[in-house]
């Protein structure tokens, strides 16, 4: 391979990892996203059913 040819196969090659690892991350920032997402929802409903089911004894929370 002519030096200018290898020059230019490393820089397509760097670039390529460059960008295949760019994605990585921005899945991993996604995934965790979504996770938070989910936990936040979860969390919203579970607080949503809490406030509709009347306590066992028949007695009011006073928590909000």
């Amino acid at each position: 391979m002519t030096p200018p040819t290898r020059l230019l196969h490393s820089w397509a090659v760097a670039l390529q990892l460059r960008a295949r690892r760019n994605a990585m991350v921005a899945l991993t920032d996604c995934t965790r996203r979504r996770a938070e997402r989910e936990d936040v929802e979860r969390f919203l409903a579970d607080r949503a059913a809490a406030r509709r089911t009347p306590l066992a004894d028949g007695s009011v929370s006073l928590h909000a």
